[in-house]
């Protein structure tokens, strides 16, 4: 293992001239807290000429560059000295006690008790240089009160559900093996290994850690693929990826690659009263055509469409649903049923999203600190979210109508004929 290195794509320097205009950045490499991450770093072999810490209007912190990079250059290289991985934690003070402990704990919770422990040593800390340009708090949906969750769209709120879930799992199944370690800390592990310290730790884990396969540790439970890498991972925040909120805990505005998620649920609730809707969506789910289903600014996705044409046969086209599954138009008459479907499903989605943005302008009125910080991440999500489907909802509108012309001039050609 080398570490980790990242080479600039092709595409980088378009991307570069055309938010450059809007973009602007400070840098921080003159602050204390990053002069003093750069010493930690170069004392463990790393050295980078190419990129320096800033501050971007649109995403926050990140990395920005000295120079212009070429396509396919090496941008930065991390040696594995400068990562923070189940492998430093077993070698540290706290090694150990996970060794001897059983159950075995997890990576994750490895990594995560770690960083809290490290944290509250505070300048004693080898990682302190790391930890301390590490954020204080997260706008991760884990992180949300629950005002914050009830107006998230609803697949995002499921999973920031299952995030908060998770945390609380680690907490509480957890106690026995923190109270071993109360020799090597300086408080009640009461105090220092709390609910919402964890929560930190596996904020700081989940947003900003590298995958690195590892080979399988018989102290610790389970994959090992996390690997925390200061400095490289400012990369995390670029606004070309899906998910953002969820992974990253920030919404970038006009992102080409944003789509809204659209639930099983909600297929159900758009054709309740239709016959074998039941045995249907049991196919689809059985066939694994319920999942990602979205849609974006240009329409509906691939899989949407062929899990709603599947929805709308009729019952004497049954026999047609291999065709249906691998995409292809079935009739003109379930076609143009599945795109007004897809349609309402976009309308359904879009009064949603108005009635949450509502909701999210009243609470804004009375919230202040943290929920309101949490409230402006996710008003942004739910207004990219409206441009997404008023767009969706234009171009669903001109494509029935196309097809609705369409249909009527071959009808009039075949009753002509």
């Amino acid at each position: 293992m080398k570490g980790c290195r990242v080479r600039a794509g092709r595409t980088v320097r378009k991307r570069k001239r055309k938010r450059e205009q809007s973009v602007h950045s400070v840098s921080l490499s003159h602050q204390p807290q990053y002069i003093s991450l750069m010493r930690f770093l170069h004392r463990r072999g790393f050295s980078s000429t190419l990129l320096q810490p800033a501050l971007f209007s649109d995403t926050g912190r990140g990395l920005q560059t000295l120079q212009t990079i070429m396509p396919g250059e090496l941008v930065v290289s991390l040696p594995e000295s400068c990562l923070l991985t189940t492998s430093t934690v077993l070698s540290s003070y706290l090694g150990e006690y996970i060794k001897s402990w059983k159950p075995r704990l997890s990576p994750l919770s490895a990594l995560c008790v770690f960083l809290v422990c490290e944290r509250q040593r505070g300048e004693a800390s080898d990682w302190f240089p790391y930890i301390n340009v590490l954020p204080s708090s997260y706008a991760c949906p884990a992180c949300f009160s629950d005002e914050v969750i009830d107006v998230l769209p609803a697949g995002v709120r499921r999973r920031g559900l299952e995030q908060r879930g998770a945390v609380r799992e680690m907490h509480s199944s957890n106690q026995e093996f923190f109270r071993t370690l109360q020799p090597v800390l300086s408080r009640p592990t009461e105090d220092v290994l709390t609910y919402e310290a964890l929560r930190w730790a596996w904020c700081s884990v989940n947003t900003r850690s590298v995958f690195m396969s590892r080979p399988s540790s018989c102290f610790l439970s389970g994959p090992d693929t996390y690997a925390l890498a200061p400095f490289l991972d400012l990369l995390n925040h670029r606004p070309d990826v899906q998910r953002l909120l969820l992974e990253y805990g920030f919404v970038a505005m006009n992102n080409p690659h944003s789509v809204v998620y659209v639930e099983p649920d909600l297929l159900c609730d758009i054709l309740r009263g239709e016959k074998s809707l039941d045995q249907k969506m049991k196919f689809l789910r059985e066939n694994h055509f319920l999942e990602n289903l979205t849609v974006s600014s240009e329409g509906p996705s691939w899989r949407l469409m062929v899990a709603l044409r599947l929805l709308s046969l009729p019952q004497t086209l049954y026999h047609l649903w291999r065709s249906a599954l691998l995409g292809q138009v079935v009739d003109e008459k379930t076609e143009v049923r599945s795109s007004q479907t897809a349609r309402t499903l976009c309308q359904q989605l879009l009064k949603d999203t108005h009635i949450a943005l509502d909701k999210i302008s009243q609470l804004l009125g009375q919230c202040g600190g943290p929920v309101r910080e949490q409230l402006e991440v996710v008003r942004e999500l739910r207004q990219e979210e409206r441009r997404i489907l008023e767009s969706c909802v234009t171009a669903l509108k001109d494509s029935v109508t196309l097809e609705k012309e369409t249909s009527s001039c071959k009808a009039n050609v075949g009753a002509m004929s």
